[in-house]
């Protein structure tokens, strides 16, 4: 047995690598990656947000999210609109192809859920619940080193002094 399959660490990345893939494959003949995937699915479900906090929901700094939303927006997937009121915050919005795509994507969760082979809704929730708990404490426990260390964490280790407001 290889040391790497005694490792939680190494299961975890395992499952995630595969799991990415499988988006990769089924998003492919859309050309969507898995983070726009994420972006559209969260703007279906929840409506317009600020890139802020589909930042903060989908646990991207603003400078991985900038670009992703930018590509989004030239592919008419998703626009982005200053706020007449405080033009420092931007909302993004499902734009036209995006809106297009919630029905020819809709088969996606199922494919997933299926090659997950957890059989159940609640298997399925159970896992959900310990790995957000898993992300919680990690987090937690990085910040608690960084801490000790005096070292950024988070979002905040890649923007150390850069400005917080919505791009």
């Amino acid at each position: 047995m290889a040391v790497t399959d005694e490792m939680v660490c190494f299961s975890l990345y395992a499952a995630s690598r595969a799991t990415t893939q499988a988006y990769r494959a089924l998003l492919e003949p859309w050309g969507l990656t898995y983070p726009q995937y994420l972006v559209l699915v969260t703007l279906w479900r929840e409506g317009e947000q600020t890139v802020s906090s589909l930042g903060e929901h989908l646990q991207l700094d603003s400078g991985t999210l900038s670009p992703l939303l930018r590509r989004m927006e030239v592919s008419g997937l998703v626009r982005r609109e200053r706020r007449a009121t405080d033009e420092r915050i931007v909302n993004v919005v499902i734009g036209s192809r995006g809106t297009e795509l919630r029905a020819e994507l809709e088969h996606i969760p199922a494919q997933i859920a299926a090659g997950t082979g957890l059989g159940t809704t609640e298997a399925a929730a159970s896992l959900i619940r310990t790995l957000q708990q898993l992300t919680a404490t990690m987090q937690a426990a990085t910040e608690a080193a960084a801490g000790a260390t005096g070292a950024p964490t988070g979002a905040a280790a890649g923007t150390a002094g850069a400005p917080t407001r919505d791009r």
